[in-house]
């Protein structure tokens, strides 16, 4: 029997599909914008029928019904790594937050996850009856349907073929069961500049010589980096997200990778995340591949690349230089993600640089401006970089650098970034904590 034979026989409704969980499954389904959708929302819609489902996932972009609060005890949800949408619902009780560093994806998908279901979105078939798992489920899609009972895919025609190892795809003979749903890969909307994203990118761009490796996050200040960059020459890429601004740098030849030490001539990636442009972009581009996430955000790997530029954002710094990038107190807002394993693929690369970006102050909601560099972290803020790893802190006052600088040094540094509104009190406050003498 040939690929197109076993697929017709594999073959059923998303709804058929939705009905092979049972009760007790742990079921894996492919996070962000490779959610099987139609299939979330079939199984959603059986909760009563189930109990003690749970459902691992991550930065969800469509609100699955089983979020809900009634579902709980049915259909239970569990995340790597909080989004908007999952944030929206945890009021309800029936999501719990976890928090893994992208490098040990790995482990955490055999020791933690454990799917008896695996499911995911992939691409058609191609000539030879491989599908692509797009552009997420690469994360680590192979592994988890090596581990799973019963593998489901759900097919849609809209899913980018993404090139990358042999992780970056599933055979028609790897899978169990096979529904199809088309629909639009979600977008994840750029917002706009700032002057202050504008400044901030200034500060680091600069920095950045000709032929370096990027890793950029998501957000105002990546695309500000982006914009800023397009006079460099020979940029290369190893990311875990592949972001809009760096489809901007590539279509005008400024990302060639030609200068890269590990993949030369190639941008590689965990994952993509933005807009249609860069999905349509992804798909079939032999420019960029994607593999196992826990491979890409090995330190190891990453320093394998000469001048590797990581930069990331962050929601606060203390004043010795610990970054919070996931909390604020106990208010878990995202998660771990890879931004320490790149900080020390960095340090490890010859020529390598880590820079970590914030505005100097945020407005809460009552009006009140208060300064995001803070003498102390509020109890249960998360420290997502250690300040022993923590190379260049940048807000829109300007860059300091705390690479095994003292504290004293440190403190100094940061009270010079820190807004003109605070600083009086942040030096204050460091000189009766004994940080500054």
């Amino acid at each position: 029997m040939n690929w197109k034979q076993e697929y017709q026989q594999k073959l059923m409704s998303v709804e058929e599909a939705a009905g092979l969980i049972k009760s007790g499954d742990r079921v894996w389904m492919s996070p962000v914008c490779s959610m099987p959708i139609q299939f979330g929302d079939a199984l959603a819609a059986r909760y009563k029928e189930l109990e003690n489902v749970t459902v691992i996932s991550g930065l969800l972009m469509h609100p699955w019904g089983f979020l809900k609060g009634e579902c709980k005890g049915h259909i239970n949800y569990e995340s790597f790594f909080l989004g908007p949408i999952e944030r929206k619902f945890m009021p309800q009780g029936n999501i719990k937050a976890t928090t893994v560093q992208f490098s040990r994806i790995e482990q955490y998908t055999i020791d933690r996850i454990k799917p008896s279901v695996s499911v995911f979105e992939v691409s058609p078939p191609d000539e030879r009856g491989y599908m692509s798992f797009g552009p997420l489920g690469t994360f680590n899609g192979a592994l988890a349907a090596q581990l799973a009972e019963k593998v489901i895919v759900q097919v849609n025609k809209k899913v980018p073929y993404v090139y990358g190892g042999a992780e970056s795809f599933i055979h028609v003979s790897q899978v169990d069961h096979i529904c199809e749903a088309d629909h639009e890969i979600p977008v994840l909307p750029n917002p706009p500049l700032t002057d202050v994203d504008r400044k901030i990118g200034e500060y680091i761009a600069e920095r950045v010589p000709d032929g370096a490796c990027l890793q950029l996050g998501i957000g105002g200040v990546a695309n500000a980096v982006g914009e800023l960059l397009v006079d460099k020459k020979d940029l290369g890429v190893h990311t875990e997200m592949f972001v809009d601004s760096m489809v901007t740098l590539a279509k005008k030849g400024v990302i060639n990778c030609s200068r890269k030490n590990f993949h030369p001539g190639r941008i590689t990636a965990g994952f993509g995340i933005g807009s249609k442009e860069l999905y349509d972009f992804m798909d079939r581009n032999q420019l960029i591949e994607t593999y196992p996430i826990w491979k890409i955000t090995d330190p190891y790997t990453i320093a394998q690349n000469d001048n590797f530029v990581s930069i990331n954002s962050c929601l606060t710094v203390d004043i010795t230089g610990q970054v919070g990038s996931e909390a604020l107190g106990f208010n878990q807002f995202s998660g771990t993600g890879g931004q320490l394993d790149f900080v020390r693929g960095a340090a490890l690369s010859k020529g390598g640089m880590s820079f970590i970006a914030l505005p100097s102050t945020v407005t809460r909601k009552d009006g009140t401006l208060i300064s995001k560099i803070v003498i102390s972290f509020e109890p249960g803020t998360a420290v997502t970089t250690p300040r022993t790893d923590v190379q260049y802190i940048v807000t829109e006052y300007g860059v300091a650098d705390l690479k095994d600088k003292n504290f004293p040094d440190r403190a100094k540094a940061l009270i010079a970034i820190a807004h003109p509104d605070f600083r009086d009190q942040l030096r204050f406050e460091a000189e009766k904590v004994g940080v500054l003498y």
